[in-house]
């Protein structure tokens, strides 16, 4: 589990260091509008909603244990519990950095059919793109894995430059935070209940077995 309480973001700040220039692919920065557009955004979800068990995962993209869930146990967790109509699931970003936005505005920009195709190349490639110290070859790397996912340049130089979308997001997250009391990641809202750090398949089914009896 990581805690991240103090690494979160004011919204100025963010929105500052997202229009310093040259990361976000050009010299003006993110599109206009910044102050005052706020996108709509749409939970991602799986399985079916009228399932018995609603579990909502909090994470990050820069966050290790939320990538070492994806990567050990979300695949067979699908497949035993969304899958098989156990489980509606919910997924949620958090943004304790500016990384973590730009890789959810990547993975958000193909649509929500494809989102989860993407965030497991995020996922995969986390220790290359999400340690680098040059903010230019964290958006690149970003870029390419959205290129590599079958997005075209414009698609992925759009998507990282749309400040409605970054301010949307982030809007969205504060408020997902403050409802849920999310104070680390991987965070799991299991039918209300709030559980954090990573867990194996066993440890996860175990809850959901428990909120579904």
């Amino acid at each position: 589990m990581i805690i991240r309480e103090n690494s979160m973001l004011s919204r100025r700040h963010l929105l500052s260091l997202l229009a310093a220039g040259t990361a976000m692919g050009g010299a003006a920065g993110l599109t206009t509008g910044v102050a005052h557009a706020q996108a709509a955004i749409p939970d991602i979800t799986l399985g079916d909603p009228s399932a018995p068990v609603t579990v909502v995962e909090y994470a990050s993209y820069t966050c290790p244990h939320c990538a070492e869930f994806h990567s050990d146990t979300f695949k067979d967790f699908k497949a035993e519990y969304i899958d098989t109509g156990k489980v509606h699931f919910i997924y949620r970003e958090v943004f304790f950095d500016r990384y973590g936005l730009w890789a959810a505005m990547i993975a958000r920009c193909a649509g929500p059919e494809n989102y989860f195709g993407i965030a497991d190349l995020i996922y995969a490639g986390q220790g290359d793109w999400a340690r680098q110290g040059d903010p230019a070859a964290v958006a690149d790397s970003l870029k390419r894995i959205g290129l590599q996912a079958g997005l075209s340049q414009g698609q992925v130089d759009a998507c990282l430059q749309d400040a409605a979308m970054a301010e949307g997001l982030y809007g969205w997250y504060q408020e997902n935070a403050t409802r849920d009391g999310v104070r680390s990641t991987p965070s799991f809202l299991i039918n209300g209940d709030m559980h954090s750090g990573n867990m194996n398949l066993s440890q996860i089914g175990q809850l959901v077995d428990e909120a579904s009896s």
